[in-house]
């Protein structure tokens, strides 16, 4: 249980003019000079109409870095005053080194303050807000901000197929599903950043969202990595990290691009992600189905939307959809930052009423993580 925090302002920020379906391929490239044999099949399952991306349509360089991109979010915040710390979550930085927050520091120009970087995939995000809600809540800090953001398009773009052309040909007719594996992420992920100011009480005339508990979990010792960068899986599932290929093989093989397992996330993303940790939210917190006014839940793909209602229902935990709120299908899956963009929207809609609950769901499929966060509004 975390103790006087409370949500007080939320910001998200997503680059450019929305990009429909149509236009991906002209923005991010055709790798070999051919249009995507996926692309339809992958658009189709995941429903999402439009997303942002970070890159001039004509020339297709980025417009920003990633700092920037997050800095951005967090300005949108408004005049918040003196903050003390900074969390901030991410799966992809500009660079290896230094970490993402201390240049989201730099690119906002503030006085010194504390800087945490989480690392990760789609969970870092609400490992920050973790991290800045536990500042908080033991006066370590007296307003903090965490974020969650994303700047994939540029490692998306054809050109940084295009050494691997030819070998990924090769690769399509012996093995299609490694192939696929690579170019599924290209069609599902997109830009964005999203911003939350937690302070010890609430703001007076307006809806502020208390924190009762954020909790994270970790499947990594029942299975092997499902989605992976910098690395390729070798055949008994573990990974080979960059750092053990020769230079050249860095390019001609695309050891850097997001890979994803799609067979291992179908078969185990629902089940592993949500039902153990919701019998163990049931018994640590008396969580219970109709304690939940709102569900958030962070889905890459409508796809598995039905496949998480009937596994809610299974495990006698079920949410009707009438309470359900996603924005995948306008917003795009922007892994961490999603979850933050989610619940600026709901917040900027005006649809939460003092009393209400809130509980974020957000699975990661890199080693089967997962997070839950149960908020109320005020």
């Amino acid at each position: 249980m975390i103790s006087d925090v409370f949500i007080t302002g939320s910001a998200a920020y997503l680059p450019l003019e929305p990009v429909p379906n149509e236009r991906i391929e002209s923005i991010l490239g055709m790798v070999g000079g051919k249009p995507s044999r996926a692309r339809r099949i992958v658009l189709r399952n995941n429903g999402i109409k439009t997303r942002h991306y970070a890159l001039d349509p004509l020339t297709r360089e980025p417009v920003m870095t990633h700092a920037r991109l997050t800095a951005e979010a967090i300005r949108a915040l408004g005049d918040v005053g003196p903050v003390d710390c900074l969390a901030t979550g991410t799966s992809h930085a500009d660079q290896l080194l230094p970490g993402h927050g201390v240049m989201v520091h730099g690119e906002l120009g503030w006085p010194q303050l504390e800087v945490v970087s989480l690392a990760g995939i789609c969970l870092s995000g609400t490992a920050a807000l973790k991290y800045a809600a536990m500042s908080v809540a033991s006066r370590s800090a007296r307003r903090a901000i965490a974020t969650g953001s994303e700047l994939v398009s540029p490692v998306m773009r054809a050109s940084h197929f295009e050494a691997e052309s030819e070998h990924l040909a090769r690769e399509m007719e012996a093995r299609p599903e490694i192939a696929f594996d690579k170019e599924f992420l290209r069609w599902m992920l997109s830009d964005g950043a999203g911003a939350l100011l937690l302070e010890p009480t609430p703001r007076p005339g307006q809806v502020s969202l208390r924190v009762h508990w954020i909790e994270l979990f970790s499947n990594a010792h029942r299975l092997p990595a499902c989605m992976y960068a910098g690395a390729e899986k070798e055949s008994d599932g573990g990974l080979r990290g960059w750092v053990r290929f020769p230079v050249t093989d860095w390019a001609s093989r695309s050891i850097f691009s997001l890979k994803q397992d799609v067979r291992l996330l179908n078969e185990h993303v629902a089940p592993v992600t949500l039902t153990d940790p919701i019998h163990a939210l049931q018994a640590r917190h008396g969580l219970r189905p109709e304690d939940v006014d709102w569900f958030l839940p962070h889905i890459s793909s409508l796809y598995f939307a039905p496949i998480l209602e009937r596994t809610l229902a299974d495990i006698g935990f079920p949410i009707p959809t009438s309470r359900w709120f996603t924005n995948l299908v306008d917003k795009g899956n922007t892994g961490s930052a999603s979850p933050y963009i989610m619940l600026d929207e709901l917040m900027r809609s005006g649809r939460i009423r003092p009393g209400q609950k809130l509980l974020l769901y957000v699975p990661e499929s890199g080693r089967f993580s997962s997070g839950f966060v149960f908020l109320e509004a005020v």
